[in-house]
Formats: structure tokens, C-alpha cells, sequence
């Protein structure tokens, strides 16, 4: 039996890994960390995916330098800054990379870097440079939550999680943490990800497992439909666990994965949830496709509705809102079949029934829709495949975020 059991610790739950956070004066809330760091006690496989906005922030190409010969051993992250539109933006990542090197004895080439914040600003590396010190000599098995804030912009709470599970008779572990809260749309990825895994992976067998599972987990989050241009998602896999190293697609390569997928969903429902402003985490459940690629196609575009995001708010079922969202989502389906119930922890009920409305209670609707955690459930009555995608209600305090987000 396969059992991928919940456990604590975040990028620090696998063995070999250390993190720490800290505030080194990126951001002018001294309270708040700005500066993380995870470092692995022996070379890793590394896989990344990467936004695909054309105008990209300058970690990401060093990034994709850095790992193009599969392995890392490092990830530095500043917030409040995401060097993007400078000039200067590729000599200062490098030099974030020279940076975490004299600190550690790590290959520069051999860093993963990332920032996020404001796009735009210079970002000077003094900061970063006078907090180096101090970073690497907070590194700990137990850093994971300040790594975890560190990388935080407008999030509200941190997001980590770690999993545990067999592989060829040895113990793994795979956690991660994110920051993820608004212009999230993700065509590739999303956001900024970051997974640590002790069990041993070939580089290519990452690559192939991250690309897979992105395309059911991360590409199917949106809470404002902008698609950053700092989005990364990067795995790092020392094999410290000892397990036989996967290279091919066997049964511990489908262990493996399921593993990542569970760390993976779990990420997304706590970005979605955490969207900006959001007071609701949406999930929309689509079943009866033709094809999966119809199922995914229907629960984008009615996660991305904003007047059904704005209806989910209100806590007002109006499910004509769904039927609009996917009758002009492209995806060929019969709008005579369409089945769509909402449901919660309060209960379900049916609102719509062969793309028709049906007598229900507003009352117990009404109840449905208050609770934190809204499934929309739609059949399309057509096929077997199905899709899930998670997204949030659209509030007030969205506007008032990014209105003046910058200044």
C-alpha cells in the first residue's frame, strides 16, 4: 500500500535540507521577513516551469541557466521587489547567486533565484548583501515557516506542506511552500513554488513529473486572470532517502508522483483561498467531458468569471452565471445537459438540470454559499473525464489592494 501521509516541515520535512528568513531592509516593514534561503547538504536534481508572459523577471533566465545541467543546490528568494523591467535585472540576480556563494561555498551556478514584489524598481543587492551573514547562520531543519514568510507580498498567511511516503522499501519526503495571493492566472505554472524532495530523481524523470503535474494543479488557479511575470515552480531532489534512483516511468516514478500531486493540490487550494481580498476558496468540479481537455477548458472559465466570482461573494446562487461562463469558454459541449449544484459543508443542492433552472430554496442556497470552502459542481452529461480547477470570490478589498499596491 502506497500511503502519502501529511506531516509537518515544509521545504525542511525531506532530509538534508536547511531554510531560514529573515528582514535584510528589501521591504520597509520591519516586521515582515524579506530574504529566504534553502539549501540542500549535497547537490540536487532540478526542475523548474516558468511563466510564459513574455516579459519575464530577470531570476527566472538565470535560473534557467543555473539548472540547465539538471542539478542545484541552493534557492535564494527576495519579496517586495521583483526585478523585472531593469536594466540591470541579470547582473543583479547574478550577483544575488555570487552572493549565497562566498556564504556557503555553493557554486553560484548551482542557486536558484527568485524575487517577487514590485515590477519595475531597481533592487539593490546592499541589503541583501549586509543580511547574507546572517541568513545562512539562521539556516535550520526547522526554517521552513521563516523561509515560508519571507517569500510572502500581499499574502495573508503562509502556505507549506509535507508529505511522506515509501519508495523501493525507504522513507521520502516532499514539502514545499509558496507565496501566491493576486495576479495569479498562470499559463505554464504559478507564482513562486518552491518543493524539496529527499527521495533520489533523475533530472529528467523531475522535469518530465513537474511538467506533468502542472498541468492539473497550477495551471488551473486563477483568482484575477493576470498572469505574473515572476511565476516559477521549481523541484529540488538530493536523494538523501537512499531509495534506488527513479529514471524511468515505473511504479515508484507513480509513486513519486502521486506524492508531488498531493503537495501540489494542497498549494492551490491555500493560494486560491488566499487570494487577494478572497473570503472564500472556490473549487469547480467539472464532470461528464468529452475529453479532459474539455473538462479543464469549462472549470477555468467558471473559476475565472468575475461576476460569478463577485456572485460567490454575495452568496447569491445565481447559476446562470456558470452556464454563461462556459458557453463562451470555446469548449464544444451541449449546453442541453448541463448539470450544475452548489455545495459546502452545509450541504448541496441542485440549481440547474439539463442547462435549465429547477425549483430550489434560496434560503438553504443562501446557507450553502456562506461558508468559507464553495464546491460548483457541474456535469456536462456528454463523456467520463473530468477536470478541477480553484479560484476565490471577488470582493471589495481586491480593488482597494491593487489601487495602491505600488505606492
Amino acid at each position: 500500500m502506497n500511503e502519502i501521509k501529511l506531516i509537518t516541515g515544509g521545504v525542511c520535512a525531506a532530509a538534508g535540507f536547511k531554510a531560514s528568513g529573515i528582514h535584510c531592509g528589501i521591504r520597509k516593514n520591519r516586521t515582515k521577513n524579506d530574504l529566504a534561503l534553502i539549501v540542500s547538504d549535497r547537490k540536487a536534481a532540478a526542475a523548474a516551469v516558468y511563466t510564459t508572459n513574455l516579459v519575464k523577471g530577470a531570476p527566472l533566465t538565470v535560473t534557467k541557466d543555473h539548472i540547465s545541467d539538471g542539478y542545484a543546490q541552493s534557492v535564494i528568494c527576495n519579496s517586495g521587489n521583483a526585478n523585472t523591467c531593469n536594466a540591470d535585472g541579470i547582473e543583479i540576480a547574478e550577483k544575488m547567486s555570487d552572493l549565497v556563494a562566498e556564504a556557503t561555498g555553493i557554486s553560484a551556478r548551482d542557486v536558484i533565484v527568485a524575487s517577487t514584489g514590485v515590477i519595475g524598481q531597481r533592487l539593490s543587492t546592499e541589503p541583501i548583501a549586509n543580511g547574507m551573514a546572517r541568513l545562512v547562520s539562521s539556516l535550520s531543519e526547522n526554517g521552513g515557516a521563516d523561509a515560508a514568510e519571507a517569500i510572502m507580498t500581499t499574502d495573508t498567511r503562509k502556505k507549506e506542506v509535507a508529505v511522506e511516503f515509501t519508495v523501493g522499501g525507504k522513507t521520502c519526503r516532499l514539502g514545499g511552500i509558496a507565496k501566491g495571493s493576486g495576479m495569479i492566472h498562470p499559463n505554464m505554472a504559478t507564482m513562486l513554488v518552491f518543493i524539496t524532495t529527499d527521495c533520489a530523481v533523475s533530472p529528467e524523470m523531475l522535469r518530465r513529473a513537474l511538467k506533468s503535474d502542472v498541468a492539473d494543479t497550477f495551471n488551473m488557479v486563477s483568482v484575477d486572470g493576470d498572469t505574473s511575470t515572476n511565476d516559477m515552480v521549481t523541484v529540488l531532489a538530493n536523494g538523501a532517502a537512499g531509495n534506488c534512483e527513479i529514471t524511468e516511468a515505473n511504479d515508484d516514478f507513480a509513486v513519486f508522483m502521486k506524492a508531488l500531486n498531493t503537495v501540489t493540490v494542497q498549494l492551490c487550494r491555500m493560494i486560491a483561498g488566499d487570494g487577494e481580498g478572497a473570503t472564500k476558496l472556490l473549487e469547480c468540479r467539472v464532470s461528464g467531458a468529452v475529453s479532459e481537455s474539455v473538462a479543464k477548458t469549462v472549470a477555468k472559465s467558471v473559476i475565472c468569471s468575475s461576476l460569478l466570482k463577485a456572485a460567490m461573494f454575495g452568496a447569491d446562487a445565481n447559476w446562470g452565471r456558470v452556464l454563461c461562463a462556459i458557453g463562451y469558454s470555446g469548449a464544444p459541449v451541449d449546453t442541453d445537459a448541463i448539470d450544475v449544484s452548489f455545495r459546502s459543508e452545509a450541504g448541496e443542492i441542485l440549481v440547474c438540470k439539463n442547462g435549465a433552472g429547477v425549483d430550489f430554496s434560496e434560503e438553504k442556497a443562501k446557507e450553502i454559499l456562506l461558508r468559507d470552502e464553495i464546491e460548483i459542481l457541474v456535469d456536462l452529461g456528454e463523456g467520463h473525464m473530468s477536470a478541477t480547477a480553484w479560484g476565490c470570490d471577488l470582493t471589495y478589498d481586491y480593488v482597494k489592494i491593487n489601487g495602491d499596491y505600488r505606492t
